[in-house]
């Protein structure tokens, strides 16, 4: 099987479960997915038309984001520096 490094869609598919009645809910909308093992991405119109994203970032990537801000911690996490 083929290791898989990121997955990218155009549309997401929403479930739900009514907290009241109990019925489930299923939705497709046009909001494009982006995920890798830093981060998930959401990006779909807002109500102008406009592009508007959600940004979700995993721990590792949070820490990758503080690194390259100058924020991260002061060590070597992959062992290969001095």
């Amino acid at each position: 099987m083929e290791e898989i490094f990121q997955i990218n869609a155009h549309e997401v598919t929403v479930e739900v479960k009514d907290e009241r009645t109990g019925e489930v809910f299923r939705r497709v909308l046009p909001i494009d997915y982006y995920e890798n093992a830093n981060v998930l991405k959401l990006t779909a119109e807002n109500l102008d038309g406009s592009e508007a994203s959600l940004v979700f970032y995993t721990a590792r990537g949070l820490e990758r984001l503080r690194d390259l801000t100058g924020k991260g911690a002061d060590h070597d996490s992959c062992g290969t520096h001095v």
